[in-house]
């Protein structure tokens, strides 16, 4: 694969010739293989450039000025995307190439990487974790079950309604026990009367008896 530049040599703009050596000057201090089309010499170069430059990344006016970037036939970008990724250290994935080991953004991706595979580590491992705690408690009787049913706040609340429905009830026994009481009482007070009438009733037999011997 071949990084191509397209930019112009005679160019009387300042500014152009500016962006083109800073691309030009990078990739050669990146040691990248590069070749430079030039559209001011050559027709066909600069025919092609216009051609292939995507419309989307073409300037208002519709003609795209150099310094413009290929990767062979895949178009790159110019010299603000180029530079952008300059700035974050991302030029071969810019140029659609493998950055070289040691270099800052192999660096980059390799740590990314690394980042990536410990979390799904992590997670991995929390999986694992939760599945032997679940397994111990299913073991040793659902202990950690029953803990959590005790925290459980509507169990809770109808614990709570159950116990008050028995101290409820506890009134309503004492109640039944007095009235037992109460009953027999009454009772032990009615055969009282009934015994005191009929010792009255006989002491009136035996006076309406004497009264008849005299």
């Amino acid at each position: 694969m071949v990084i191509k530049v397209f930019l112009a040599s005679s160019s009387g703009s300042t500014a152009i010739k500016k962006k083109q050596q800073d691309v030009v000057g990078f990739l050669e201090a990146l040691k990248i293989d590069y070749a430079q089309l030039d559209i001011a010499s050559n027709e066909d170069n600069r025919l092609w450039m216009r051609e292939n430059v995507p419309g989307e990344k073409k300037p208002t006016s519709g003609i795209p000025l150099p310094p413009q970037i290929f990767n062979e036939e895949m178009y790159c970008g110019d010299y603000e995307t180029f530079f952008e990724a300059k700035e974050d250290n991302t030029v071969y994935e810019f140029l659609g190439l493998t950055p070289p080991p040691g270099s800052k953004e192999a660096q980059q991706a390799e740590n990314s990487q690394k980042l990536h595979n410990g979390s799904g580590t992590e997670e991995h491992l929390d999986d694992d974790t939760t599945k032997k705690e679940i397994k111990e408690a299913e073991q040793n009787g659902d202990a950690h079950t029953a803990e959590l049913e005790d925290d459980d706040p509507e169990k809770n609340v109808q614990m709570d309604a159950q116990n008050e429905d028995e101290e409820e009830e506890e009134p309503a026994e004492e109640e039944d026990d007095d009235s037992r009481k109460a009953a027999e009482e009454e009772e032990q007070e009615e055969g009282e009367e009934d015994r005191e009438e009929e010792e009255l009733q006989e002491l009136e037999e035996e006076e309406e008896h004497a009264s008849e011997e005299d």
